[in-house]
């Protein structure tokens, strides 16, 4: 299983990124799927993850309403949209597999990050 992540960047508050996950090595239109960020000296929080077979969305509190966890079955590939971006957003940004809570713990298939900076 490998997650290989595309997207990120720096962009100014309110400003918009899209990150891209790739999976490959299993059938991942039917797995769930996590977003997860870690901002210096703090421990990985949740952003939001996506259910396996019926893709339902969940988000943690703090993105709710911003971000938006999407997939394409075909390309095997799952998308985070952020919107109003905010400073504290800032943080390097990880895709997740194997799980199917809010709990980092819980994952086993992790991509590589991917840096995201707000800022003006």
């Amino acid at each position: 299983v490998q997650l290989v992540q595309t997207g990120g960047g720096l962009v100014q508050p309110g400003g918009s990124l899209r990150l891209s996950c790739a999976a490959s090595g299993g059938a991942f239109n039917t797995f769930a799927m996590g977003w997860f960020r870690q901002a210096p000296g703090k421990g990985r929080e949740f952003v939001g993850r996506i259910t396996g077979s019926i893709g339902l969305t969940y988000y943690a509190d703090s993105v709710k309403g911003r971000f938006t966890i999407s997939r394409d079955g075909a390309k095997n590939t799952v998308y985070l949209q952020m919107k109003s971006l905010r400073p504290e957003d800032t943080a390097v940004y990880y895709c997740a597999t194997g799980g199917r809570t809010s709990s980092a713990d819980d994952y086993d298939y992790w991509g590589q990050g991917t840096q995201v900076t707000v800022s003006s």
